[in-house]
């Protein structure tokens, strides 16, 4: 077999093995892209009026949110913005994760749904799981990603035109022809122009869902080292159990990180339970990105300060770590990320359906008749 055969043969069975899960997280990733904007148009608990006084404490919104569910637990409180809600995040018996979204200053509830309540948090299950138990769907679709990238760069290998005087002809899409030829343009020229994009939200969507390539992108950003400020782990002194009266921890702590990142548009609390856990605040400089935060780390029955890491002072490798979900939803460049994001991945979903086409078309083309008429004479020579 040639070359080109070889990766004709291998880039049409990892199409046909991906095909399905490809098109799948490809649509789900579009309908995703905008999620933030729909649902502020579509559900008006997503905003509140600003008020020129300080939010109600972490633990008096906690405290709201947990009397409506006696025996539930909470280890997670956000603060999205001044005219946004907070959010407690509590686990409910029987019912599992629930989201009770609160106003920020007076800390009426305003709305609560469970984590399969939400259309885009479906969304985002089928995108990163299929709907499947979470460690066999996330194999699933990172094998798929990650097969899927191989897919696009044999793509190209194939598509590539010899000549320099086809290429300006090869890089456009013939409109005007025959259904065939339209269909077969917009699998190659679409899929050339999205390779570079797809591979970019291959690896961030890959980085989300997997520690390994987390790491990857946090070695390679920073030429293979790793700084101790941004890795260790950080405990509690277990010993030390009586906080201060005068204040729950958690809320002295909130204090601090908004007296340190006064820019801070939305903060994450997370407090953790077991014996020797602390308390992490994340403090992010935009409302609903992820990226460009300072982090902090309270003992929880001290309020002692033991990591106070601003954005500033943190590697590239942990920046883009960072960034990762912003970058591959878009939103990293504004309007025009989430546009570029949502193409690309509609393209994505394209792909499959265009190669399908593509193959089924050379399956169901009559043979030529001169080729027809060797092949019989071949035989009857065989059988003499």
């Amino acid at each position: 077999m040639s070359f080109k055969k070889v990766i004709l043969f291998i880039h049409r069975w990892l199409g046909f093995i991906t095909g399905l899960v490809v098109f799948i997280v490809s649509t789900t990733g579009c309908i995703f892209c905008f999620q933030d904007e729909i649902q502020d148009a579509v559900h008006s608990w997503r905003k509140v009026a600003p008020v020129e006084r300080p939010y109600l404490e972490p633990s008096v919104l906690k405290s709201i949110a947990l009397s409506k569910y006696p025996g539930a637990s909470a280890n997670y409180t956000y603060y999205f913005g001044i005219d946004r809600p907070a959010s407690v995040i509590a686990y409910v018996p029987q019912k599992g994760f629930t989201y009770i979204y609160l106003n920020p200053y007076t800390g009426q509830v305003l709305h609560i749904e469970g984590i399969k309540d939400n259309f885009f948090m479906v969304i985002e299950d089928i995108h990163l799981y299929l709907l499947l138990p979470d460690k066999i769907g996330s194999l699933v679709v990172g094998i798929a990603v990650i097969l899927f990238v191989l897919i696009m760069i044999t793509g190209i290998i194939l598509w590539w035109p010899k000549r320099k005087t086809d290429r300006k002809r090869s890089f456009t899409i013939k409109w005007n022809g025959r259904w065939r030829r339209v269909n077969y343009d917009l699998h190659n020229v679409l899929g050339f122009y999205a390779t570079s994009i797809v591979i970019i939200l291959a690896i961030t969507g890959l980085g989300i869902d997997f520690n390994w390539m987390d790491k990857g992108i946090y070695k390679v950003a920073n030429l293979g080292q790793t700084y101790a400020s941004e890795t260790r782990i950080f405990k509690s002194d277990s010993l030390f159990k009586l906080a201060i009266k005068d204040k729950p921890v958690v809320d002295r702590a909130f204090l601090i990180a908004e007296k340190q990142s006064p820019q801070a548009q939305m903060f994450l609390i997370g407090e953790d339970n077991t014996a020797a856990g602390v308390i992490n605040i994340t403090a992010y400089s935009q409302s609903l990105h992820f990226g460009n935060s300072d982090f902090f780390i309270f003992d929880k029955y001290s309020g002692k300060l033991m990591q106070y890491l601003p954005n500033t002072k943190k590697s590239l490798g942990m920046k883009l770590n960072d960034l990762n979900y912003d970058i591959h939803v878009g939103q990293a460049l504004g309007l025009f990320g989430k546009l570029t994001a949502f193409l690309a991945s509609l393209i994505c979903a394209s792909l499959p359906v265009t190669g399908f086409i593509i193959w089924l078309g050379k399956k169901k083309k009559p043979k030529p008749a001169k080729a027809v008429a060797h092949r019989r004479l071949h035989k009857q020579l065989q059988h003499k």
